[in-house]
């Protein structure tokens, strides 16, 4: 399922509309991913490029990159996720989020149609 109300990035980030803006990792990533046993979050003041790397997520099956889906600032991180970084795969578009940002600009991100496209 992949929800109508957020948008993305073609690096699999979805944020939600509006700044600050909530950030996290579909749920067709969390599933390629595999289990979620480690999250490296920036710290919040960190300025972020859109589609630059800023994070990472370690999985029993690899390590792989967040990228920054807008231009902005880190406001906040999901510090739950230190202690529990499975939500990444329980729950992608809820208690997994990761961080939240505050964009600037206007950010070139699909729609939930956009983003079925992609992934298909």
């Amino acid at each position: 399922m992949i929800p109508e109300n957020l948008r993305y990035s073609r690096d699999h980030e979805w944020l939600t509309e509006g700044s600050p803006a909530t950030v996290g990792v579909t749920a067709f990533a969390a599933d390629a991913l595999g289990d979620v046993v480690f999250v490296e979050l920036p710290e919040p003041g960190t300025l972020v490029k859109a589609g630059d790397p800023c994070g990472e997520i370690e999985s029993t099956k690899s390590v792989s990159e967040v990228y920054a889906p807008a231009d902005g600032e880190i406001i906040e991180v999901n510090v739950t996720l230190s202690d529990e970084p499975g939500l990444i795969n329980t729950d992608p578009y809820g208690a997994g989020w990761l961080f939240r940002l505050r964009v600037t600009g206007d950010p070139e991100l699909l729609d939930a149609a956009g983003y079925t496209t992609l992934v298909s």
